[in-house]
């Protein structure tokens, strides 16, 4: 047989093999909810900029109504927009849509190991111990309080020792957060300057930017070809690696100095549940199980909360008649000479407000993370396969027009009644909703509260430019939104 021939038979197959995924393809999507057409391979990745896949996704919201499909690549996903298809997805069927989705930017890493990516009854069992262990060790109670409170004077020196010059607020707002996750996690914080911490923020946070860009969204998409092309997205490995090299070390210690009857933080609770796992053959604690919880606690801990903090202060500049007013409702309520507390709360609606509407314009984790239908389902009059993608587009909850007054600006109001007090609205999402909502979302919210009102007592925060130039817009939109890189001078008040 001649190169023609075996190219022609070649040309055949490949064109054949196409043609019957590309079918396959086109029957399915005529089961499942409206979306653009896709393409063979590519799926609607013409519809879609890795650049700002939000963005993309709003837009067909527009065109196709609060629940359409999408095919990433060849994958098609169901993209839930709006807070009552979200709503009545993660809550009101909450078991149905409670599984995880792969996530290859952390799965390729974690191997299904960890709490974020599991399903089933071991994450169950993964899931109860880690909320367990968190409230044993303070999330929720006054301890916990303590830590932050101590973490903020910390931050307070910290910053006084920059003497109002220009500085980008990053690496010191991402020490100070990761240190309280540490604390719970190691049972101790790092000085500032310690070069594990550093490690630590340093590759959570460059891994945070590159999740966040179009080679996370390629690498999500295509893990199998991507994890042989060069790019940031094989950064994103080495960094893991570098924080896995911490933990490791810490773990060690721990064993060595493991007192079953007085156990000092995660890592020791979790060494004593291995010691009493009964199942050989299939157990839910083992090494690499505390190792990628343990790296699962890091990220969440870390990241999330002191992106907040850093695009809250930016949002602040922009609009310093917002932070003047925060100041005066802190010096009335607290004044200077003690610590905030979380039982100034309820007595300061507007600075709640304020942060609640940071964290809707913020919108800093815009996709949540993927979900899964755990079973062939009925959802709004569309049979939905067992397997299928879920992407619930927190976006489009957060600038909901009809939860929220004024949704496409930053606006507390929000989050006040006709009086000024404080207004809960369940439409406010920021840690997902349902069984996979965030396990550590009431030890954020203390953060958030007591960072913010700790570090408004005493500084204001100066922007180094105009604050017309001040540019809320992300520079990154996939895992997270991203907020601009910015410098401020922190001036004591």
């Amino acid at each position: 047989m001649d190169f023609s021939s075996l190219f022609i038979i070649l040309f055949i197959f490949i064109t054949t093999y196409l043609a019957l995924m590309y079918w396959k393809m086109l029957k399915q999507k005529s089961q499942l909810p409206p979306g653009p057409i896709p393409l063979p391979f590519i799926g609607n990745l013409m519809q879609l900029s890795t650049k700002d896949i939000v963005k993309s996704l709003m837009k067909l919201h527009e065109k196709y109504g609060s629940v359409y499909t999408i095919y990433m690549g060849p994958q098609p996903s169901l993209v839930l927009c709006g807070y009552k298809a979200v709503k009545e997805a993660l809550i009101d069927q909450g078991e149905d849509f409670g599984a995880r989705g792969d996530y290859p930017v952390f799965l390729s890493y974690t191997k299904g190991h960890g709490i974020a990516f599991r399903n089933g009854e071991k994450w169950k069992e993964l899931r109860r111990f880690a909320l367990l262990t968190l409230r044993n060790f303070g999330m929720g109670k006054r301890s916990i309080e303590e830590r932050i409170q101590e973490e903020a004077r910390f931050l307070v020196k910290e910053f006084l020792k920059t003497k109002e010059s220009p500085i980008d607020p990053n690496v010191f707002l991402a020490r100070t957060v990761s240190n309280v996750i540490c604390s719970i996690l190691f049972g101790r914080r790092f000085d500032y300057d310690d070069k594990r911490l550093l490690t630590i923020v340093k590759s959570i946070n460059h891994n945070f930017q590159i999740m966040s860009n179009p080679w996370g969204t390629l690498y999500n998409i295509y893990p199998d070809i991507m994890d042989y092309l060069p790019g940031q997205h094989q950064k994103i490995f080495s960094n893991f690696d570098m924080i896995t090299e911490i933990i490791l070390k810490e773990i060690k210690s721990h064993q060595e100095t493991l007192d079953p009857s007085n156990p000092r933080d995660y890592i020791d609770c979790f060494l004593i549940k291995m010691q009493q796992e009964t199942r050989a053959e299939d157990p839910s604690f083992y090494n690499d199980s505390l190792l990628m919880s343990v790296q699962n606690l890091l990220f969440g801990g870390t990241e999330t909360v002191s992106t907040t903090l850093r695009y809250g202060f930016l949002i602040l500049m922009k609009y310093p008649e917002i932070a003047e007013k925060m100041q005066k409702e802190i010096d009335s309520v607290v004044g200077r000479d003690r610590s905030p507390s979380l039982d100034d709360r309820s007595q300061m609606p507007f600075i709640e407000a304020v942060i609640n509407e940071i964290m809707r314009f913020a919108d800093v984790i815009p996709l949540s993370l993927p979900h899964l239908v755990s079973k062939d389902i009925s959802f709004r009059g569309y049979r939905i396969p067992k397997g299928t993608f879920v992407i619930p587009l927190l976006t489009s909850v957060h600038y909901d027009p009809s939860q929220f007054k004024v949704p496409q600006t930053f606006h507390p109001q929000n989050f006040l009644d006709e009086n000024g007090c404080f207004k809960k609205n369940d439409a406010l999402m920021p840690f997902s909703a349902g069984k996979r909502i965030c396990l550590g979302e009431s030890l954020a919210r203390m953060e958030l509260f007591l960072y913010f009102t700790t570090l408004l007592q005493n500084f204001t925060f100066q922007p180094v430019v105009d604050k017309e130039k001040l540019d809320l817009t992300p520079i990154g939109s996939g895992l997270g939104n991203v907020p601009q890189q910015y410098k401020c001078r922190v001036v004591a008040r």
